[in-house]
């Protein structure tokens, strides 16, 4: 998908995202399901989108679309952690060149994932995006993941 297709399509997709959030909910984890099944359904080079909370140090699973995720993930190791741990979002062209790369569906061949911060600017998690394809993610998808996972 070209660059300006796909700004114009989250800009789309932000729109009815936050019109459904405005509406109806005051629980981020319904705005984290809601945020995943519009993605999931709508950028089709998404194979699997979620969200993963920090829990008392460990890194689990939240809402999420897609195949079966990790429940855990060790610390410090893979594609979120280094989100984290960097603080600020990661985009990995091919995960296999990824060093400890945490692969829950092995058909997974790129990623991006965005740090998910509280008011007060504290990571609290991250949300995680996988494709099928190779080199699937780029500024275009950072710039918008943000700001969509800003309305949880």
């Amino acid at each position: 998908m070209d660059t300006k297709k796909k700004a114009g399509r989250y800009a789309r997709l932000y729109k009815q995202i936050k019109d459904l959030i405005d509406k109806s909910s005051n629980n981020p984890l319904s705005n984290m399901a809601t945020i995943n099944a519009v993605l999931y359904h709508k950028m089709d080079y998404f194979f699997w989108t979620g969200f993963y909370l920090l829990q008392e140090g460990k890194l689990q699973v939240g809402p999420y679309q897609g195949s079966l995720a990790c429940i855990n993930l060790a610390r410090d190791t893979g594609v979120c952690w280094a989100a984290i741990n960097q603080q600020k979002p990661v985009v990995v062209d091919d995960v296999e060149k990824f060093p400890g790369h945490i692969a829950c569906d092995g058909r997974s061949k790129s990623e991006v994932v965005i740090p998910l911060k509280n008011k007060s600017g504290e990571i609290t998690g991250v949300m995680d995006v996988d494709s099928a394809v190779l080199n699937s993610f780029d500024e275009i998808d950072v710039k918008w993941l943000q700001k969509i996972i800003e309305l949880v």
